[in-house]
């Protein structure tokens, strides 16, 4: 989904040209400076000159995270090299860019149980039963009324952080991992 809005964003039809024949209007920008900031790889496809696929493979790394709008956006370096349906390079790509950060839906811990090994005697009656692990877990979610209800009581006092405080944690987290 990055990738389709990011490429139109970059004008491929411009790229596309380029594998034509045309000269290229911009020289390509060099690839930034490694960090210990993890990156993310990204691929997609897109339509080159000839009307083959072509492909787009590269990676993103986060600089920051701002809310705006209620929304959570990550902002940061997408780099990466064009190739067009015959497996020629058309171009790289090296841009800033803003893209909606999705926080993954979690599951919520309701009980996690373990119980030793059981050794039962009733009246002749042997039960053995092994050591047992039982993990609960509430997964919230449209429909999933007993998982929402359980996730609310179990996170009654947990503070629900907004998308400002949540891209303050996000950044304070950044600048944690560029320092390593």
């Amino acid at each position: 989904m990055i990738v389709v809005t990011v490429l139109a964003a970059l004008g491929l039809a411009t790229i596309g040209a380029n594998a034509a024949g045309a000269a290229p209007s911009t020289p390509a920008a060099a690839p930034p400076a490694t960090t210990a900031v993890p990156s993310t790889p990204i691929t997609g496809t897109f339509t080159d000159a000839a009307g083959g696929t072509g492909t787009f493979a590269g990676s993103f790394t986060p600089s920051k995270f701002v809310a705006r709008g209620g929304s959570l956006l990550a902002t940061g370096t997408l780099t990466g090299t064009l190739t067009d349906s015959t497996g020629g390079a058309v171009g790289t790509v090296s841009q800033t860019v803003s893209a909606p950060a999705a926080v993954a839906q979690a599951t919520c811990r309701v009980l996690d149980l373990t119980l030793g090994p059981l050794h039962l005697d009733l009246l002749g009656l042997v039960v053995d039963l092994n050591q047992v692990h039982l993990v609960i877990n509430a997964v919230p979610g449209p429909g999933n009324l007993l998982g929402n209800l359980l996730c609310a009581i179990v996170g009654l006092l947990d503070g629900n952080p907004s998308a400002g405080t949540l891209a303050a944690i996000l950044n304070f987290l950044l600048a944690l991992l560029g320092q390593l």
